[in-house]
């Protein structure tokens, strides 16, 4: 792995150059995210993480977790917004969403009769629809959060639902599996004084927790505010907890932590936990690029749909952490989602710093030698 270089006025982080691997990464859609949070349940029964806040929900939100955290590397966030929001964000502007989430169609009145079934289902019950009768699967690029999307009806006219975004409610819903974005400029692995923090073959940024000396110059580091120390298990509280941290499991205690990205996974060609368990496929795993061009053709068929306030988060290789390793899809401003609107690696401006000091050194040092020079006449 090379070491850090100073390349376009900006900090290179050590890449491995020649791997076998590609870089891989995140794409998260929360335009599909249900806020099951099987993600978190995964990620925490993979990777042994104790308890982050028991199971009352946050009086701010239907959520027990509340954020990222050294205990807590997937979060799932609950973003409400209500009337006085929704209005403020028509005020400046925004074409708001709503995701319209899935309904079962009411039962039909059953003194009319039974009603035949059509499409695919009604297909099913004549025996007509491929082996054993079952309902064939429907095409790909059908929204099938879309209102009506899940009653029975022939392929054709799923894709020929009118798809104008509706009407805002007084009340909607946000939903967004957040973790850690794996920074091609990791502020992290810049600060870390002892090398616990590493880039691995994948590209990706992991802590070395028999390395960490628990500093935790790495957690100011983030621009994100990821990476936490753990101390007891109960860092972050975000309620009164029902135990004591003695009774917890607690592994790899007063050293940082965030998500590995499942590097033990990756090293036996599996996907992480959480892009498996997923079950909407809001988050999807592979490559970093191949991950970049589906998050793009996925905001430009949300905006054919006229889903126009889609757009993507951490794909854009000029922003000040040089682009993300895990992207987002997201459907109203980064702020909304707890995210910073421009992030930027701390350690960006070092080279500009050095010569303004280097300056600053130098007319010091004329000043007092010209100081020097006047007292001895």
């Amino acid at each position: 792995m090379s070491t850090s270089t100073v390349e376009n006025d900006a900090v290179a982080d050590g890449h491995w150059h020649g791997s076998a691997h590609e870089r891989k990464g995140f794409f998260t859609d929360t335009s599909i995210c249900i806020g099951c949070k099987a993600c978190e349940v995964a990620c925490k029964e993979w990777n042994n993480n104790p308890q982050d806040g028991t199971y009352e929900l946050l009086e701010s939100s239907y959520d027990n977790t509340g954020s990222l955290g050294a205990n807590t590397w997937r979060h799932v966030a609950f973003i409400e917004q209500d009337s006085e929001r929704i209005e403020a964000a028509r005020e400046s502007g925004r074409k708001l969403v709503n995701l319209g989430m899935p309904t079962i169609r009411p039962r039909t009145d059953e003194s009319a009769g039974a009603q035949p079934l059509g499409g695919a289902l009604g297909a099913a019950a004549d025996g007509s629809a491929g082996s054993g009768g079952l309902p064939s699967t429907p095409p790909m690029g059908i929204d099938l959060l879309a209102p009506g999307a899940l009653d029975p009806s022939d392929p054709e006219d799923i894709a020929n639902l009118d798809t104008t975004p509706p009407d805002t409610a007084d009340f909607r819903w946000l939903m967004s599996s957040d973790v850690c974005k794996h920074c091609t400029h990791a502020g992290c692995l810049d600060v870390c004084p002892t090398g616990a923090l590493f880039r691995t073959e994948f590209d990706t940024v992991v802590v070395q927790n028999d390395v960490c000396n628990g500093c935790g110059t790495c957690v100011a580091g983030c621009p994100f505010g990821v990476i936490e120390r753990r101390d007891d298990g109960t860092i972050n509280t975000p309620t009164d907890r029902d135990r004591s941290a003695s009774d917890m499991d607690v592994p790899d205690k007063n050293t940082a932590n965030k998500c590995t990205l499942c590097y033990d996974r990756l090293l036996d060609g599996q996907e992480p936990a959480c892009a498996q368990t997923c079950p909407t496929e809001s988050i999807k795993f592979g490559d970093h690029d191949d991950m970049v061009d589906k998050a793009h053709a996925r905001v430009a068929d949300l905006h054919a749909k006229g889903l126009t306030e889609a757009r993507l988060y951490g794909a854009n290789p000029n922003d000040g952490v040089g682009g993300t390793g895990s992207v987002f899809l997201i459907l109203d401003e980064p702020e909304v989602y707890g995210l910073p609107p421009d992030p930027r690696v701390p350690t960006k401006d070092l080279p500009q710093m050095y010569a303004k000091a280097g300056i600053a050194a130098l007319g010091m040092v004329a000043a007092a030698g010209l100081a020097f020079l006047g007292s001895r006449r």
